[in-house]
């Protein structure tokens, strides 16, 4: 089996593989999408990345695909009812994932309800003037109400983290029904949280979930973090929110349409940004690569999984 990996991600990623595989890996960063369309018809498999969304004509292209492996759990850069009606398989990588991410996601809770990234700033240029004993006054996590949207895998492993702060968790699923937490709507879980942290998919339905009327009903007091995809909020919406104070805070590792930030999220103190970073460590980038490549593997032995058309 032929493997095209369109991004450099780390060599200890194939370590699985056998001499009976065959896998090309970009000099560069990446490879183009016009080295990609020259490419693509003398491969079974390909292994893109969620950063980088993969154009139909580049699927159409590959006459002998059979599966794409994608880098990361999200797979919205993948038209996947396109490939299911080429009969091509599209896998993700739940697993490696789910932990950094949920880490991320405390750690940008944190950050925000602690005023972190805002006094990190501060400090370098107030310097001793900063102090004092009723500035720069945060929030506790402890016994404030988490709302989380999309209580998939990531979600329940947040929960289980905000259980050591203390904290009370409701959610809000479309479907799925989890034991143990609180299932609300989406309307009441916006009024009742202190903090919102967002983990659902991106799809037609999650897309713009978050829009002015819904920010409306939230706490002025409360804080949202999103580790998600950008898209399930609108971000001009939650800029206008956080200047006028109608929000807390917000801490966001994800943007509308990414790399481009709304500009007047930069301008300000109530908002801690980071480049769709959540899985950024060495560790999970190997383990997602080896889980991309498992699924090649297993679906080559006739046992697909992660499947996710």
């Amino acid at each position: 089996m032929k493997i095209l990996v369109t991004y450099r991600i780390p060599a200890d990623s194939f370590s699985a593989l056998g001499k009976e595989h065959e896998y090309t890996l970009p000099s560069n960063e990446f490879f183009t999408d016009d080295e990609l369309m020259q490419m693509i018809g003398d491969y079974d498999a390909l292994l893109p990345i969620f950063l980088r969304p993969l154009k139909r004509e580049l699927v159409e292209a590959g006459h002998r695909l059979k599966i794409i492996s994608n880098f990361g759990v999200g797979y919205n850069n993948i038209d996947v009812v396109h490939a299911r009606s080429r009969g091509i398989v599209v896998c993700n990588t739940p697993r490696s994932v789910c932990f950094p991410t949920a880490e991320m996601a405390m750690a940008l809770m944190l950050a925000a309800a602690r005023r972190v990234a805002e006094c990190d700033r501060r400090i370098r240029l107030e310097k001793e003037s900063m102090w004092g004993t009723m500035r720069n006054l945060g929030l506790t996590l402890e016994g404030r109400t988490l709302g989380i949207i999309g209580m998939g895998n990531i979600g329940k492993t947040v929960a289980g983290m905000a259980a050591a702060f203390r904290m009370k968790v409701v959610y809000h699923n479309r479907h799925s029904v989890v034991e143990g937490y609180e299932r609300v709507d989406l309307e009441e879980l916006l009024r009742r949280s202190d903090f919102v942290s967002i983990h659902a998919p991106l799809t037609e339905e999650t897309r713009y979930m978050i829009d002015r009327p819904q920010l409306a009903l939230m706490k002025p007091t409360a804080i949202i973090v999103n580790t998600a995809r950008g898209a399930i909020i609108r971000e001009e919406a939650l800029a206008e929110a956080l200047a006028a104070k109608k929000i807390a805070a917000a801490a966001l590792d994800v943007f509308e349409n990414e790399p481009h930030v709304n500009e007047l999220l930069y301008t300000l103190d109530n908002v801690v940004l980071t480049p769709h970073n959540a899985t950024g460590t060495i560790d999970t980038r190997v383990a997602t690569g080896r889980e991309a490549i498992d699924n090649i593997l297993n679906f080559h032995a006739g046992r697909p999984t992660n499947v996710v058309n």
